[in-house]
Parts: structure tokens; sequence; C-alpha cells
């Protein structure tokens, strides 16, 4: 296990490279990046396209070399190291396995390609194999186009655990599987991660995934890395106003407000100004964050929400309503499952759990902490 830190990383493409399809030129794909993944965590990264996030990845490797800053394993410098030489295991989306080899082959070509015996060979994959559970031994005998993409996807990560990895990186390794079999494997690599506490830097585009694989979650945006921390964290106290409506499903209602003297004013609706912010000794405009969790419904000091739709979820013995308020703002609240159809509900924050923005950039004034689950 090591500890891998990237200290002030540029990576920029050349010119032609950065100009877009529509004519204009963009920053560096990695901007200065300072990030550090501590031994046998799993950090998830996630962000929009275009963001980094594969190229964040392919210079941990060594498939790209940096135009500045430091790649470290441990103390060790690696930013001219080869990836061959690095001790990475990479697992990409597409599975990458040798098709003329069963799963026993694809995991012996390493030893076969680094002249070492026979007897190393079965015997690591053995130990591999076993490690990996009952089921794992009959894949062994399989060629690839036998298995199913979970199947495939498993072989691929045993073909990185058996050469002994001192960090493992992952680009979005489920992503080509159906919901079905991408939640059976998501739960199979977190074990195989827990069980082996391998280094692993985590690249998807999805949030739910992150959160799931990762200890923590980095959150990037062009080239940049705007957060890094656990769940709560990003969610609660997110960095900026980006991080917040990034992080959360359905995503944070953000709602522009006037603060004067001891009241707080969205359109015609007024309330006083609730303690929590009068500590602030905030005036005039600013920009609500409010969750799906935190409005309450049904009070009479309430804004007038009209709903557009009400999605059901059984499951979870809840609903959301999706509507707007007055100046056609989206708001997402949550609601009990049993909620009767109707044109509008009267929503009112929850003053304890909102985040306060600037009105014009990105920057938080207020957030509520994350809070103490055994208080």
């Amino acid at each position: 296990m090591v500890t891998v830190a990237l200290v002030d990383v540029v990576k920029q493409y050349d010119a032609m490279e950065e100009v877009t399809l529509i004519g204009y030129k963009h920053g560096p794909a990695l901007n200065h990046v300072t990030l550090e993944i501590a031994s046998g965590e799993t950090l998830s990264v996630v962000g929009p396209s275009g963001c980094g996030k594969s190229t964040l990845l392919k210079v941990v490797a060594g498939l790209e070399y940096a135009n500045a800053g430091h790649v470290y394993y441990d103390s060790y410098d690696m930013s001219e190291i080869k990836p061959q030489d690095r001790g990475v295991g990479m697992v990409f989306q597409d599975y990458a396995l040798y098709p003329t080899m069963k799963g026993k082959g694809n995991l012996a070509y390493y030893f076969e390609q680094h002249d070492r015996s026979e007897q190393d060979m079965e015997a690591r994959v053995q130990q591999v194999a076993d490690r990996l559970g009952v089921d794992f031994q009959l894949l062994l005998g399989r060629l690839p186009d036998t298995l199913s993409g979970g199947e495939k996807q498993r072989v691929a990560i045993a073909r990185c655990i058996v050469r002994d990895p001192v960090v493992f990186l992952m680009d979005e390794p489920i992503v080509n599987l159906d919901a079905k079999r991408r939640e059976k494997t998501r739960i199979e690599i977190k074990k195989l991660l827990r069980q082996f506490s391998i280094t692993t830097l985590y690249v998807t585009h999805d949030q739910q995934e992150a959160i799931f694989m990762g200890d923590r979650i980095a959150v990037m945006r062009s080239g940049h890395i705007e957060q890094v921390g656990t769940f709560d964290e990003l969610y609660y106290t997110p960095a900026n106003l980006f991080v917040a409506t990034f992080i959360g499903t359905p995503p944070i209602a953000i709602v522009p407000v006037n603060l004067a003297g001891m009241e707080i004013r969205s359109g015609e609706t007024t309330w006083p100004l609730p303690p929590i912010l009068a500590d602030y000794h905030l005036a005039g405009p600013a920009r609500l964050g409010v969750r799906p969790a935190d409005w309450i419904l049904g009070r009479e000091d309430g804004m007038e929400l009209e709903i557009r739709h009400i999605e059901r979820i059984p499951t979870e013995q809840a609903a959301f309503i999706h509507g707007m308020l007055p100046g056609d703002i989206p708001v997402t609240a949550l609601a009990p499952l049993d909620i009767p159809d109707r044109p509008m509900v009267k929503v009112t924050p929850d003053w304890e759990r909102v985040i306060l923005f600037e009105p014009e950039g990105e920057r938080v004034l207020h957030t509520p902490g994350v809070p103490d689950l055994f208080e």
C-alpha cells in the first residue's frame, strides 16, 4: 500500500487539441492540481464530461506525462517513470481481456511476459482465485466471449490483483453493464477493494457510484479540484455553489432572496430573519440553497409551489414533489408517499439546514455544518 500525491500538476495539450468544436480554447486539462490519496484509501473522482477526470487517472498511471508538477508514490517522484514500472493495475470500462485466452490465461499472461516460473504463476493465480471465492474458480476455464459483463470485469480485476499492484486505477469500470449487473458488480468491487486494501483512484461520472465506492470523493471542474471530502462534507458543507448543485439527487433548489433588517424575503413572501442567519449581519440580495428533504410542507408562512409532477417511490415510502416557485424557480421537495394530488402546496425552508450563497458568484456565506448523528 502506498500514498499517492499529486503536487501542483499541470497537463496542457498542444494548441490544436485546445481548440474545441465551437472554436474557442479552454484551459489546461489539469490546472495546478494538488491531491492526496491515502494508503489503502479509495478516492472517487466525479465531475462533468471534459473536466479532466480521465486525464488525472492517466497522469497517475504514467500514460500521460504532466507538463509541470510532480506525482509521488509515497516519497518517490514518479513523474518520469514509465507506466509499466509504476506497479499500477488499471481496469477500464471495456474490460480489455485477451479474447483467445481463458480466464486463467489472462491472469497468467503477466508472468509469461516477465519470465516468472510456472510454479510462481500457478501459486499466485490460485491464491487470488481462492480469495475471490468458489464461483470465481469457474471463470478460469472459460473464454471471455462466454462470460457476462460482470464476470468479464471480475476477471479483469483479478488480472490486476495477481500482479500485486501498489495502486489501482479504475476508469468507469462498470458503465457498460445493465443496471442490475452494475449494482451487483460494484458491490463485488467494493468488497475486493476492502479485502485487498489497495490504494485506489476510481473515476466515474455517476454520483451514486462515487458515493458508494469512495472513502472520499473529489469533485472536478475544468481541470481543477473543487473540493475533496466525504459525501456528508460535500453535501452539507459544499465549498461553493458548483459543488452544492453537483452533489445531491434530486439537486438542491437555488432561490433568490433579499435580507433586510430582521427579515428575509423571497418574491412576495417574507419571514422573520432566522437566528442562524442573523449572526452573519448580512444585508441585501443572496441566494438560498434548500435540499429536497429540507422543505417544510403546508405551513401558512410558506411560498406557493406550483406542482408539476409527483414522483412516488414506494420502496422508500416517500415521494418527490417537482414544481415551480414564482419566477420559474425549479424546486423538488420530499413528501410523504400518500400526499394527495393537488395543484399547489406551500413550502417553507427548514432554516436550520439551509445553505446561503452570495448573489452573483459561487461563494458560500453559510452552511449548516455536518450533522452529528449521535447527538
